[in-house]
C-alpha cells in the first residue's frame, strides 16, 4: 500500500482512492509538475490535496475564494487531528501574526488564506520563513477572466511563486470550459501544461427543462412525483422563504436558507435537512458549500441560473451516491427577459461605482491616502440608507471596488468569542498575587478549556457564566479586565460585516477600473447568459450532451433520459407503431422473404429490422419452411 492510501486510510477511513485522485496527487507530489485537476462536484478535490501535504514535511499553503470555506475546512480537519489555520478579513492583528507563526514552526499543516492577503506586508515578510510543501489553488476557475466567477486578485498568486520557486501547484475546479483550462495554467504559470480531467457525464442524474407558466405548480407535482430529499434554488432571499411557505401550506416538509440568516440558523437548517428531519431546503445559491449529502433525489431551479458553470455545480448536487436523480430547470419568457436584464443590474456605470467607493470611504471616515491594511465594521444597510443609495446597484458595486483590489469586502459573518492567553506564565502568576478576585477567575478559565497558552480558543461567555453561576456581564467585566492587562487576548463575538482597505484611499481623479475588472467581465458575462438562454430554448438536441459540449466534450452519445431524449423516444415509438402496421399490410397481400420486405423501404431498413424482430418475437410474424414471412 502507498503512503498516500495509508494517510487516506488513517485520517479518513476510506481504503482506496476514487478515479483520477491518486493520479493528481503522484502527478504533484511525487513527479512535482504543476498540476491541474478538473473534476465535477463531489470528485473528492480537497482530499487531492491534502493528502500529498501530510506526505511531507513543511505547511500547505492554501488559496481560497470564501471564509465560510476556509472556516468549514479548518474545522473539519481539525476533527480528524490535523492542525489547521486561516488567516481571513475580521480577524484580529495578532491572530494574524500568531497563525504565520504556527505556520513558521511548523505546528500546523495548512494555511489557508484569501487571494486578497497574498501581497500583504504580513504575508510576505512571514513566507521566505515557512517550509511550503504545495501551493493549492481552490476555485482556480476565479483566475481566469473567462470564468464564471472571475477574482482579479486571483492573478496575484503567480507573483507569491518567485519566492517558493520549487513548489509545485495544484490548481482545482470543479467547472471550466476549455479555454478558462488553458487559462488558469497560463496564469499561474504551469511550468508546462498539465492538466487531469474526469469527463463531466453523470449517468444517474436526468436532465429535465420545462417551460411552464405555472411554476408553482409544477414544483408541487415534480416533488409529489419523486420520492426523498431535494433542494429548490431561488435567486432572491424573499422567493426562497415564499416557496417555503408555499411547501409547508402543501403539507411538504420544507424550509428555507440563504446568506442573510445567521450562524446559528444555517447549522440548523442545514442539520435538519442533513438528517432527514426536514424533505426539502429551498435556497439561494449561498447553499451549497460543505454540502456531501449523498441521497439528494432531486434538484430544482426555479430561476434561471447566471451560468452554466454554476447550474452544473448546482445541479450536481443530487445522486451523489450514483444513484437516479433529477436535475429539473422550470423557467418562462419572462425570465429570459429578467436574465438579460441582469446584466444591467449586474453591470453599474463606471460612474456609479465611483461614486459608490467614495461614499464608503466617507462612510467609514478613511482620509485620502490612509486606510491600507485597516478593517472597520461595515453596516451595509445604514450605508445605502445614509446615502440614499440604491441597493442592488450598490451592492455590485462593492463587488467590482473588490475586484479592483482595493477593499476585502466580507458579508455576514459570525465569529464565535476567542480566547489565548499571551502573558508568560511568571506574569500570569505577578497579576494574580497582585489582583487576587482574578486568581479564580483565570483559574477557573485554564479548568474550563484547554489549550488557552498555545492557541485561540472558541469560548462561550454564556456557559461559562452559567458554570460560575454569575450574570453574564460579570464574565464580559472579567475577560476585558484581563484583555486590558495584557494577560489575554479576548475577542468578543460579533456578527458584522467587514471592509478590509487592501491600498489607501484613491483620490476621484485617480479611481480607475481595469479593462479586466469590469469590460471583460462583461462580455463574459453576457455570453453566459446567453449560454444559459440556449440550453433551455434548444429543442432538437440532448440536454446532457448539451451541457458536454459547453465543458468541452464532444460527440457523446445521448443519454436517452432527458426531457428531448424522452420526447424524440416517444415520437420514433409512434413511427415505428406505425410503420408496423404498413408491415402488417403488406405481408397481408403476399408471403415475401425479409429482403424482400426490406426492399419494400428502401429508406427505413433500419426501422424495418428492428420492427421485424418485435413481430417476430412476439408470434405476430413466423418464417416458413421456404424462409418467407406470413402472418400467424
Amino acid at each position: 500500500m502507498s503512503i498516500y492510501k495509508d494517510i487516506l486510510k488513517k485520517y479518513w477511513g476510506y481504503p482506496d482512492f476514487r478515479p483520477l485522485q491518486e493520479d493528481i496527487i503522484r502527478s504533484v507530489a511525487d513527479e512535482g509538475k504543476d498540476t491541474l485537476g478538473l473534476l465535477p462536484t463531489g470528485g473528492g478535490k480537497s482530499i487531492i490535496f491534502q493528502v500529498p501535504a501530510l506526505a511531507k514535511e513543511g505547511v500547505c499553503l492554501v488559496i481560497s475564494p470564501l471564509i465560510a470555506l476556509m472556516k468549514d475546512q479548518v474545522e473539519n480537519l481539525a476533527k480528524r487531528n490535523i492542525p489547521a489555520a486561516a488567516i481571513y478579513t475580521g480577524m484580529s492583528k495578532n491572530e494574524i501574526l500568531f497563525n504565520f507563526q504556527k505556520a513558521i514552526n511548523n505546528e500546523i499543516k495548512f494555511l489557508y488564506l484569501s487571494p486578497e492577503r497574498l501581497m500583504t506586508e504580513a504575508f510576505l515578510t512571514n513566507l521566505p520563513q515557512m517550509n511550503v510543501n504545495l501551493l493549492a489553488i481552490d476555485e482556480s476557475h476565479c483566475i481566469s477572466q473567462w470564468g464564471y466567477d472571475f477574482r482579479p486578485s486571483y492573478l496575484k498568486i503567480a507573483n507569491i511563486r518567485k519566492y517558493i520557486p520549487e513548489v509545485p501547484v495544484l490548481a482545482l475546479t470543479a467547472t471550466a470550459t476549455p479555454e478558462v483550462v488553458e487559462d488558469i495554467q497560463e496564469k499561474l504559470n504551469f511550468k508546462q501544461k498539465n492538466v487531469f480531467r474526469k469527463s463531466f457525464k453523470r449517468d444517474n442524474l436526468v436532465y429535465i427543462v420545462k417551460k411552464t407558466h405555472d411554476k408553482y405548480g409544477r414544483m408541487l407535482k415534480l416533488i409529489n412525483a419523486v420520492p426523498g430529499t431535494g433542494i429548490v434554488y431561488a435567486r432572491s432571499r424573499k422567493l426562497t422563504e415564499k416557496i417555503a411557505l408555499f411547501l409547508q401550506k402543501n403539507k411538504i416538509s420544507a424550509d428555507f436558507y440563504h446568506a442573510g440568516l445567521s450562524a446559528k440558523e444555517k447549522d440548523q437548517k442545514q442539520d435538519a435537512w442533513k438528517n432527514d428531519r426536514t424533505r426539502i431546503i429551498v435556497a439561494t445559491n449561498a447553499f451549497g458549500m460543505g454540502i456531501d449529502k449523498p441521497d439528494v433525489r432531486f434538484v430544482i431551479h426555479i430561476d434561471l441560473p447566471d451560468s452554466l458553470e454554476a447550474y452544473f455545480q448546482e445541479a450536481g448536487r443530487g445522486g451523489r451516491d450514483l444513484k437516479d436523480a433529477y436535475a429539473f430547470l422550470l423557467y418562462d419568457d419572462e425570465d429570459i427577459t429578467n436574465l438579460r436584464n441582469s446584466l444591467k443590474r449586474s453591470f453599474p456605470e463606471k460612474e456609479t461605482i465611483a461614486k459608490v467607493y467614495q461614499a464608503m470611504c466617507s462612510f467609514l471616515n478613511v482620509p485620502y491616502e490612509t486606510g491600507q491594511s485597516r478593517s472597520f465594521d461595515f453596516v451595509f444597510t445604514k450605508f445605502v440608507e445614509q446615502y440614499n443609495l440604491p441597493v442592488l446597484e450598490t451592492y455590485n458595486s462593492l463587488k467590482f471596488i473588490q475586484n479592483e483590489g482595493l477593499i476585502e469586502y466580507t458579508e455576514e459573518i459570525t465569529e464565535k468569542s476567542k480566547l489565548h492567553f499571551i502573558a508568560s506564565k511568571d506574569v500570569i502568576y505577578k497579576f494574580q498575587v497582585e489582583n487576587p478576585k482574578y486568581d479564580s477567575f483565570i483559574k477557573f478559565l485554564l479548568r474550563t478549556y484547554g489549550g488557552l497558552f498555545s492557541d485561540y480558543v472558541n469560548i462561550n461567555e454564556y456557559k461559562l457564566a452559567s458554570k460560575a453561576r454569575v450574570a453574564p456581564k460579570v464574565i464580559f467585566e472579567y475577560l476585558s479586565k484581563l484583555h486590558k492587562h495584557q494577560i489575554v487576548d479576548y475577542i468578543p463575538q460579533k456578527q458584522t460585516p467587514y471592509i478590509t482597505f487592501l491600498q489607501d484611499r484613491q483620490k476621484a481623479e485617480q479611481f480607475r477600473l481595469s479593462p479586466e475588472t469590469y469590460d471583460w467581465l462583461k462580455e463574459t458575462y453576457q455570453k453566459k447568459i446567453e449560454a444559459v438562454i440556449k440550453y433551455v430554448t434548444t429543442t432538437d438536441q440532448c440536454r446532457s450532451s448539451l451541457l458536454l459540449e459547453y465543458f468541452g466534450e464532444f460527440q457523446t452519445e445521448a443519454c436517452g433520459r432527458c426531457d428531448y431524449c424522452k420526447k424524440k423516444e416517444k415520437v420514433n415509438e409512434k413511427i415505428r407503431e406505425q410503420l408496423r402496421h404498413q408491415i402488417i399490410e403488406v405481408l397481408m397481400k403476399e408471403q415475401m422473404t425479409t429482403q424482400q420486405l426490406l426492399e419494400k423501404f428502401p429508406d427505413k431498413q433500419e426501422d424495418v429490422s428492428e420492427c421485424l424482430k418485435i413481430l417476430l418475437d412476439n408470434d405476430t410474424l413466423i418464417l416458413d419452411s421456404e424462409r418467407k414471412l406470413r402472418l400467424k
